[in-house]
Parts: structure tokens; C-alpha cells; sequence
């Protein structure tokens, strides 16, 4: 469906051809499809790139303003990049805003609240996956209605803390806890924030007010010095864009769907889906990347001092040294999406303490983040094997370290470089089979998929679960046992 956006300049368009012969060619549709992506990308693409130069403005004209200014400014600018990208339908975003800043002042510091708002708020997103949802990827409203519905539940919880005694929250509660109430203004400049509206990453309405209040600079009283730190994660963020540009004409998951797939051979298949799950991440990190430059650009991305030097990591969705080096699948989730991990840590896994189980909780975790990413089964799929996958490697580690035989030989010096190719291998073969279940969304694609390998990842994942104990059992000496029982 077109956007009121797309009418307006095509109807601009329409009046100056008269005036200027082929300036049809100019429209972002033409532009987009000589790119060989869709519109929306492109629009995507350029909201997130157009976060610098809203940057630039504000520390040259804003910083050290009037708070009502810059939650002005975010707030509009916000508002603009939702209209340039999705018409009119920026109006669901706006009506969550203002409906839960109504929660937070007529229910107050309230369980009740954080349950409206839970509620509310979650089922509006489903909603909106459940009438907009295509068996593709689409870029639509929901994309970041979904990072602001994170948002959202996340003031409140911290607005409910605020009202409690300190001394009753952990450190990393009190360090959120909200001790004001905000204003309509000011929850509108924390949610459009240009920096973070359309693809993350999650930050606190306390880490936004520092900002607004000019104390995320390494210079107090000057506007922060991160421009060489915001390029560097601009020009790492370029790189990523290059490599997906160049190759994913040539990797594509709909590869997987086709008989040409399978008709190679099975080390063929596993080989392409090792290649594929590696390679389909980086139009995430390719994102990430560039939004973490223009939060470091703005100052939000102060993160205090060490040793002597600033830190530019508190919006940091990717540790990107981690995510290329890693052979562990813990390692890729500690790597991956840090803001996202981090909130549902906060707000979800802590908070479910009571349960007396971490399995528990991580399970309901993972089953939020599912539900979160939307309704189709893939996402289920991808999040049980995440959730199975880390089980797996914390009992092969386990065991490693606690068996004598297994950790002698892994403490061979002349054979770290098979084991990490091996490991290497393993973690991103069942990266890539995990991720064609989130990719590919619908139980008939997914499904295809897993048969033409014959659900390689659940055979060797839930068969290791239940032989690891037993193994375990048998080469770890009782002593050692005992000793650890001690």
C-alpha cells in the first residue's frame, strides 16, 4: 500500500515535469530498485543515516538549551523520520505514547500500572503483527513499535521503582529507578529520540535525561568529544553495509527453498546454511553499527570515564571483535544485540526471581523475546533452539572442565587451532539452522527447510542433552564429585 508520504511526492513529481523533463527518475522508488532493494529499505536506510546530521545540529544549536527544546526537537524529528517512512500510520506510535504517559499519572507507581502497561502495550504490537504480517520480511510501522513498546514498559517499571525505598533496590535498580515524574514532553523526547526510534538501541528515560541535562560529555560545560569515536562506528557500520550489498544478491535464505537446494549434496546444504546463517546477521549489525554512531555523535553514548579515557559504549548493540571470534553460541548471544539482552535481563529474567528456577526464567524470557519478535512459528522455533542450544554447551563445558581426561586434552597447545575450527564449524552451521526458522517465519518454509537436512540441529542438540549426563556420570571420578559437593 502506498504511504500518505509516497502520494505527497508523487503528486510533487506529477506538477514539476512539466517544469523539469525526466525528473521523474529522481523518485526513491526508481532509486531503490536500481539498488536491487525496496523502497522501504531505502527509506530505512536513509532515516538511520540521517541521524548525523540531526547530531551535528544538536550539539552545535542545542546542547546546553532549554531542556523543552531538545525533547522538542527529538520529539519532532522523531515524529518526522515515522512520517518519511511510514504516512500516516505514525499515529500508532503517538497514541502509545500518550496513552502510557495517562498510565503512568492517573495510575501512578502502581503494580497495577506495570501490568496496564504489559498488557496494553504487548497486545497492541501482536496486534499489529497479526493484521499487518506477510509471509516476508516487510518493513512496516511495527518494526520500531516494537522497540518502542520495549521502551515503554521499561519507563514504567523504572517509574515504579522510583516511588520505593532505595535501600529496598538492588544497585542496578536504583541506578534505573525514576525518582521524578516525567512529562508529556519529556516521554515524547525519550521515545522518538533520532538516534534510537527505528531500530534500537533500548536506553533508560534516566540515561536520556543525563543527555538532555548536558551531562553525558567527557567535557563538562563543552559539547562531547566523540566525533572521531562515532566515525569509527560509522565506518565499521560501512563496511558491514558493503560486504551485505555485495553478497546478498548471492546468499539469500529463499535459496534454501528451492530444488536446486536440494538437489546437492548434504554437505552441500549444511554448508550453504553454515555460510548463510553468518552471513544474514550483518544487515543487523550493519544498523546497529550506524545507530551507535549517531548516539555516540549526540553524547548518549557516554558512558563515563576509565582509566583516564571516555567510554562510548553505553548504546552499544554490538561487541564486534566478539561476534568474529567467538566459537561459542554464548559468546554470539553476549555479542549480539546487547541493548535488547540487557533489557530483557532487566525487566524480565531478574524480575522473575521468584520462580526459584534460571531455566524458568530464562525459558519465559526467551518465550517473551519470541512473542515480541512476532507471531509466526519461526520465531518460537529459533528461540527453543536458543534456549536448548545454550543448555547443551553449559553441561559439554561442564564436562570438559570437570572430566580430567577431556580438559588434559583440550589443554593441548598444538591442537587449539582443530579445536576451534571444529567448534567454529559447529556454532555456525547451528546458527544458520536456527536462524532459517527466524528468517523464513512460516512452519511450511521452516519446515522444508529442516527436512532437506533432515532436522540435523534437533537430532544432535536433543540427543547430546540426554547422552551428557550419562557421560558426565561416567568420566567425571566421584571424588571429583564430592569435591565439588564440598
Amino acid at each position: 500500500m502506498a504511504s500518505a508520504a509516497d502520494g505527497d511526492v508523487g503528486e510533487a513529481l506529477e506538477q514539476m515535469r512539466g517544469l523539469w523533463p525526466g525528473v521523474e527518475d529522481l523518485s526513491l522508488n526508481k532509486l531503490a530498485t536500481s539498488l536491487g532493494a525496496s523502497e522501504q529499505a531505502l527509506r530505512l536506510v536513509i532515516s538511520i543515516f540521517l541521524g548525523y546530521p540531526l547530531a551535528l545540529f544538536y550539539r552545535h544549536y542545542l546542547f546546553y538549551k532549554d531542556s523543552y527544546l531538545i525533547h522538542l526537537f527529538h520529539a519532532l524529528t522523531g515524529l518526522s523520520i515515522a512520517y518519511f517512512n511510514f504516512g500516516h500510520h505514525f499515529y500508532h506510535s503517538l497514541l502509545c505514547i500518550v496513552l502510557q504517559f495517562l498510565i503512568l499519572r492517573l495510575m501512578g507507581r502502581t503494580v497495577t500500572a506495570i501490568f496496564t502497561t504489559l498488557c496494553f502495550q504487548m497486545a497492541y504490537l501482536l496486534a499489529g503483527y497479526y493484521y499487518t504480517a506477510t509471509g516476508d520480511y516487510d518493513i512496516k510501522w511495527t518494526m520500531p513499535h516494537c522497540v518502542l513498546t520495549l521502551k515503554l514498559i521499561g519507563l514504567c517499571i523504572d517509574y515504579y521503582d522510583g516511588g520505593k525505598d532505595m535501600n529496598s533496590l538492588s544497585p542496578e535498580q536504583q541506578k534505573y529507578a525514576l525518582r521524578g515524574v516525567p512529562s508529556l514532553l519529556e516521554v515524547a523526547g525519550f521515545s522518538y529520540f533520532y538516534g534510537a526510534f527505528l531500530v534500537g538501541p533500548q536506553f533508560s528515560m534516566n540515561h536520556y535525561l543525563k543527555l538532555v541535562q548536558g551531562q553525558l560529555t567527557d567535557r563538562p560545560g563543552k559539547t562531547p568529544n566523540s566525533t572521531i569515536p562515532a566515525l569509527k562506528r560509522l565506518s565499521l557500520g560501512l563496511v558491514y553495509l558493503v560486504g551485505y550489498t555485495l553478497l546478498s544478491p548471492h546468499i539469500t535464505e529463499n535459496y534454501l527453498l528451492t530444488e536446486d537446494y536440494d538437489h546437492h549434496p548434504f554437505w552441500f546444504r549444511c554448508m550453504y546454511m553454515l555460510i548463510w546463517g553468518k552471513f544474514v546477521l550483518y544487515k543487523y549489525v550493519t544498523c546497529w553499527l550506524v545507530t551507535e554512531g549517531v548516539c555516540i555523535l549526540s553524547g548518549l553514548g557516554f558512558n563515563g570515564i576509565e582509566n583516564g579515557n571516555a567510554k562510548w559504549d553505553a548504546c552499544a548493540n554490538m561487541k564486534v571483535w566478539l561476534f568474529e571470534t567467538t566459537p561459542r553460541f554464548t559468546g554470539t548471544i553476549a555479542s549480539f544485540n546487547i541493548n535488547t539482552n540487557a533489557w530483557v535481563a532487566r525487566y524480565i529474567f531478574k524480575r522473575l526471581k521468584f520462580l526459584g528456577s534460571k531455566e524458568l526464567s530464562q525459558g519465559l524470557s526467551l518465550l517473551f523475546l519470541a512473542l515480541w519478535h512476532g507471531l509466526h512459528s519461526g520465531y518460537l522455533i529459533c528461540f527453543q533452539m536458543e534456549f536448548l542450544i545454550v543448555i547443551v554447551e553449559k553441561q559439554a563445558a561442564k564436562l570438559i572442565q570437570e572430566s580430567p581426561t577431556l580438559s588434559s586434552l583440550a589443554a593441548i597447545t598444538a591442537l587449539q587451532p582443530f579445536y576451534y575450527l571444529v567448534q567454529q564449524t559447529i556454532h555456525w552451521l547451528f546458527m544458520g539452522y536456527s536462524m532459517t526458522a527466524f528468517c523464513l517465519f512460516t512452519w511450511d518454509k521452516w519446515l522444508k527447510v529442516y527436512r532437506s537436512v533432515y532436522f540435523l540441529g534437533h537430532v544432535f542438540f536433543f540427543s547430546l542433552l540426554f547422552i551428557l549426563p550419562y557421560v558426565h556420570k561416567a568420566m567425571v571420578p566421584r571424588k571429583e564429585k564430592l569435591k565439588k559437593r564440598e
